[in-house]
């Protein structure tokens, strides 16, 4: 029975159970925050959201991608079976907990266990095949897991300040990751599809694409040297837009999925600038909160459905053009989520009703493309690979 419940085509990469579980539970932690839930005593209003849609909704997918990735990179053997089950569990009793008073500590624990497990599984592979250009993602996982520890500890005692620069960190680092990952893959989707050469990038702005955001969270991480904190900001940030401009190609725009991938590295990018630009500033106030959801709704939201729908087509080996029924709404409603939660953050002390209606129309809209995904591939990632091949 353990056996079979094992070898279940979920638990063959994993892909397959976070990517689903991060749609739905992304979808539901949205609607919470946008229609009022305030979290618990422990983890209140805008830290039990940020905590949730950094560590939770974008880790799961981080360690999905990651993970999945690894084993293309690396040719060694998936992250599956037990260990995969294991990680799925943390994950979720993580998710759990911080829903009750007393739960934060083991959310704590737990949640750290999860990428520190997840670094070893991807540390293993990298290890294993001598893939020495990897050792840098295993150490940005590795950061990224302390940077949900070090926010906890921030917790007690309670130290807001400190707790806005914890979640600001973890959320630099997730564009460190997107930063990374965004320069191996869209000029080569971008050339594959269009049948163009692809643009290569110098291996210096490849790296500084990960280690200028990674530099900037430790920095803010443990509240040291801010201004610097926010020059590394924009310039990852102005080296994120130049990397757009030079990928872009006018052929992108009539393929959905190849626009939504370029959009969201923009959006990410641009929202790195202005909250480096806004540590100048003490770091808070409209221009940080609009850093922050360009990056938040713009770059994570866009990228994330965006490489969810695409690397789950490639693994099960289905046609990766043109997108599945139903992903291009999905696309177009997280695209105009972005840009109404751009326009609630410049509303933010302006107009109390049209903030509220921005940014609550923004979370359905965030929530729906989830959905969609959601009930599309749930089917797909809980089946076999049409091809009979593993993975």
């Amino acid at each position: 029975m353990l056996q079979k419940c094992v070898s279940h085509p979920i638990w063959a990469m994993a892909f397959r159970p976070f990517y689903l579980l991060a749609a739905i539970y992304g979808a539901l932690a949205i609607l919470l925050w946008g229609f009022g839930y305030a979290g618990t005593a422990s983890l209140p209003v805008q830290y039990w959201h940020a905590h949730e849609m950094i560590w939770g909704y974008t880790g799961a997918i981080v360690v999905a991608f990651l993970l999945t990735a690894v084993a293309t990179w690396t040719g060694q053997p998936p992250v599956r079976g037990a260990f995969l089950m294991t990680l799925v569990a943390l994950w979720l009793l993580a998710r759990i907990a911080v829903y009750f008073d007393g739960g934060v500590g083991v959310s704590a624990v737990v949640g750290t266990a999860f990428y520190a497990l997840s670094a070893v599984g991807m540390g293993i592979s990298v290890w294993k095949s001598r893939n020495s250009r990897n050792y840098v993602a295993v150490f940005a996982l590795l950061l990224f897991g302390a940077s949900h520890a070090v926010f906890h500890a921030y917790l007690q005692p309670f130290n807001p300040m400190a707790l806005h620069h914890g979640l600001v960190a973890g959320l630099v680092l997730v564009s460190g990751f997107i930063g990374l990952i965004g320069n191996r893959i869209i000029p080569f989707f971008t050339a594959k599809r269009l049948n163009i050469q692809q643009v290569q990038s110098p291996m210096w702005a490849m790296l500084a694409a990960l280690i200028l955001p990674m530099g900037m969270a430790m920095l803010l991480l443990f509240q040291a040297a801010l201004p610097l904190a926010g020059v590394l900001g924009v310039a990852a940030g102005l080296l994120g837009l130049v990397q757009t401009y030079r990928w872009f190609h006018r052929g992108v725009l009539p393929e959905s999925m190849l626009w939504i991938l370029h959009l969201g590295y923009a959006f990410a990018s641009l929202g790195l600038a202005i909250l480096g630009a806004a540590q100048f500033a003490g770091g808070y106030g409209k221009m940080a909160s609009l850093g922050i959801h360009l990056i938040g709704v713009g770059g994570i939201g866009l990228l994330t459905i965006g490489m969810m729908t695409r690397t789950a087509l490639g693994h099960t080996a289905r046609p990766l053009y043109p997108a599945p029924k139903g992903l291009n709404v999905a696309f177009y409603c997280m695209a105009v989520a972005a840009v109404l939660r751009g326009v609630a953050a410049l509303l933010m002390n302006v107009s109390a009703v049209g903030y509220v209606h921005a940014y609550r129309t923004s979370a359905v809209l965030f929530a729906v493309a989830l959905l969609i995904y959601f009930w599309r591939y749930a089917p797909w990632l809980t089946q076999a690979r049409l091809d009979g091949k593993q993975g």
